[in-house]
């Protein structure tokens, strides 16, 4: 088992990693709409704030050199249920054709009071 921490995503806000690689799998933690650099949120839309999640696991993915085409499942928290259209939009568009495993729904409230957090499994092969 091998932790990744990546100096091109955003920082952990807790006690935890970017990623955990086991075997040929690599389970990605949730990831926040924060700029690397900055860590404040992106955008104030359900797009805007996808299309960041996106590009942040598409960051952390890159660590173990493998792209968005390999991720088998997904799990998506929103802040409100009315955002799933939109962020669909962008996750399609991220995704290109490649339709993984998912699950959404709405909770409570996120950190920093995000609008959407994305974790993720993917495939090494």
């Amino acid at each position: 088992m091998k932790q990744i921490f990546s100096k091109k995503a955003p920082a952990a806000i807790g006690p935890y990693c970017h990623a955990i690689v086991h075997k040929d799998m690599v389970f990605c933690s949730g990831q926040l709409a924060f700029d690397p650099e900055t860590m404040e949120l992106v955008g104030t839309t359900i797009e805007e704030q996808t299309a960041q999640v996106m590009t942040n696991i598409e960051t952390v993915l890159s660590e173990v050199s493998i792209g968005l085409d390999k991720i088998i499942k997904t799990t998506i928290f929103l802040d409100n249920i009315d955002d799933f259209m939109g962020m669909n939009k962008v996750y399609e568009n991220y995704l290109a054709g490649h339709k993984p495993a998912r699950s959404a729904f709405e909770v409570g409230r996120l950190p920093k009071d995000a609008l959407i957090e994305i974790e993720c499994i993917a495939v090494i092969e």
